[in-house]
């Protein structure tokens, strides 16, 4: 690290290095003086080194350390001493430098929060300032840890074979997905390129070339509602395959993820993943991405809750519980907020039903005064509860959107019960994904993933007499309930492609309009192929233990798609609009 500014860092320093003279560079992090003495935290990308200066012994030099601010950079020059208090916090906590020359490189205002772990700066502030944001330990510790993560990618499909390919960034619209960012061509007025929500028919013609394996670390771009997990621009680690079924596409990422794990954290998985069917894991979870990391799993009760005695159980199309173990001391207040908690709008209940297994065996419900003591004694048995285990109960008139409110109950009786620890990790498959899924706003069916998506063989027959019935060679792997990762195999055939189209509402000539370019390329001898994306930013946020992806991304946008630091999207000139031929039309 040795440069014309620095002969050391300011992380790397020891008591083996005592005596040295040596020379530092960096950022002052914070001054304090104690009578003649004046200690300094300077501090640099790799760590922090403590600097004194000393009244008796150099009183300019100590005089001109007393007036520096915080953020200053600063290079000094000094002899690296043993600490006699120690500071077991910092890895150069045994050490010190005793400086003998200080050169202010740059002087700093008061940055608007301090820039340490536990910093004062809100959300919005520290976007603003997010170069400020940066130079905290923590936020650069993820940054870090996303470079180690694509080095250990890189190697690890290299050594299988693949090649980095780089597809292009300006492409042409393909509005069968989400939303595209659309970008204007001044050279072919009234035109537009796209931005790539994803490389999928560019890495599909790689494979028609006869590149059997390709990565890209790429960009890609949805203008989409934003969430914890998403961002109008992300990195997604691109594959394809050719001559490959599901389960080798399957054996080579979950080989990955089992490398990455242990690479980064230290976290060995020795047996295969689990697997579950789509419509099995809705059955048991009311989601396609469940949270394995705890049980409580869904146990559907209408045998023995539609008695005939409460309507709003036997007017309910599904009714289902799920077991909370230990929480049958549960108050009425804390009841009151979980009844609440389904109610809100985002889940949509009307209400919930508990019963609380008493030490004795017995079962105390809200709606007691509907069953009998053998009837609640029958749910007892069914749910598999245990003395001390509360029942929570929800019902409604449609089966998969019970499922999701009970989902969302699941989940938050989870985090309540701390069973949602960051620092374990449970991973599994979801495949057999329906083929369709039906669009009331575009009223017609939709693919559920892409439109290049195989159909399993076994149901391409259904294709023609009941497509909603029909299950995609698709799959997804789910890390702690979030996906972090899809992929299917691949239509080849151009006619079964055609036949695709056709399904989801495309004339030939539109077809052939949006996506000729593909179905031309199949004419000339595609391979069976497939494969699958893993979201870089969702596994680097996964293994640093953060609630959002945006601490792992350098310069994220806000939950509104607004870059505050560069106060982007913004308006642009009229000289350039006049270039593009194009005019503004605001308003709704």
């Amino acid at each position: 690290m040795k440069t014309n500014f620095r002969t050391s860092t300011c992380g790397e320093l020891r008591l083996t290095d005592a005596g040295k003279t040596v020379t530092l560079s960096g950022w002052v992090q914070r001054v304090r003086k104690m009578g003649g003495m004046t200690f300094v935290d300077l501090r640099d990308r790799y760590g922090i080194t403590q600097l004194v200066f000393n009244e008796q012994t150099d009183a300019d030099l100590c005089a001109e350390a007393n007036h520096l601010g915080r953020e200053y950079v600063v290079q000094v020059t000094g002899k690296v001493n043993e600490r006699y208090s120690k500071n077991a916090n910092l890895p150069t906590g045994e050490i010190e430098l005793i400086v003998e020359e200080l050169n202010i490189l740059n002087a700093a205002q008061i940055p608007p929060f301090t820039i340490e772990d536990n910093t004062d700066g809100g959300d919005d502030l520290r976007m603003k300032y997010r170069y400020l944001d940066l130079r905290r330990e923590t936020v650069r510790r993820n940054l870090e840890l996303r470079h180690r993560m694509c080095i250990v990618v890189r190697n690890y499909l290299s050594d299988l074979g693949f090649l980095e390919v780089e597809t292009p960034i300006l492409i042409g619209s393909t509005p069968e997905g989400a939303r595209d960012f659309v970008v204007p061509s001044r050279m072919n007025q009234g035109q537009f390129y796209a931005l790539p929500q994803s490389p999928q028919t560019l890495k599909q013609l790689l494979m028609v070339a006869g590149f059997d394996r390709y990565f890209q670390i790429a960009k890609c771009f949805r203008d989409e509602d934003l969430r914890a997990d998403r961002q109008p621009e992300f990195t997604q680690i691109d594959c394809e395959m050719s001559f490959v079924s599901q389960e080798d596409i399957i054996q080579t990422f979950e080989g990955m993820a089992k490398h990455i794990f242990k690479e980064l954290r230290g976290v060995e998985f020795k047996e295969p993943f689990l697997r579950l069917p789509w419509a099995e894991a809705m059955r048991r979870f009311g989601s396609d991405k469940p949270d394995m990391r705890f049980g409580m799993e869904f146990v559907e009760l209408m045998d023995v809750l539609q008695t005939g005695a409460f309507p709003v159980f036997d007017n309910a199309k599904y009714i289902g519980g799920i077991c909370a173990p230990g929480c049958a001391s549960y108050t009425r207040k804390q009841l009151d907020q979980l009844t609440d908690f389904v109610k809100r709008p985002q889940i949509g209940a009307k209400g919930l039903v508990y019963a609380r297994v008493q030490e004795d065996g017995s079962v105390k419900s809200s709606v007691d005064k509907f069953y009998t003591a053998e009837q609640l004694l029958a749910l007892k048995e069914k749910m598999g509860a245990q003395p001390g285990d509360l029942i929570l109960i929800l019902s409604g008139d449609d089966t998969n959107k019970t499922r999701k409110q009970l989902c969302e109950l699941r989940l938050e009786m989870g985090e309540r019960l701390g069973l949602r620890d960051k620092n374990k990790f449970a991973l599994l498959w979801v495949t057999e994904f329906p083929m369709f899924e039906w669009s009331d706003e575009e009223q017609r069916l939709m693919a559920m993933h892409h439109p290049f998506t195989h159909p399993m063989n076994e149901d391409i027959p259904m294709l023609d007499t009941n497509p909603e019935a029909v299950r995609a060679d698709a799959y997804d792997m789910v890390c702690n309930g979030i996906e972090v990762g899809g992929g299917s195999i691949r239509i080849h055939d151009p006619k079964l492609q055609a036949k695709m189209f056709e399904i989801l509402g495309f004339t030939p000539e539109k077809a052939q309009e949006q996506f000729g370019f593909l179905m031309n390329a199949f004419k000339y001898g595609a391979p069976p192929h497939g494969g699958l994306a893993y979201g870089l930013d969702r596994w680097v946020s996964i293994l640093a233990g953060l609630d959002s992806i945006r601490d792992c991304i350098a310069f994220p946008k806000n939950n509104s798609g607004r870059d505050v630091m560069l106060d982007a999207p913004s308006a642009i000139d009229q000289k350039q609009l006049d270039e593009l031929a194009i005019s503004i039309k605001v308003g709704s």
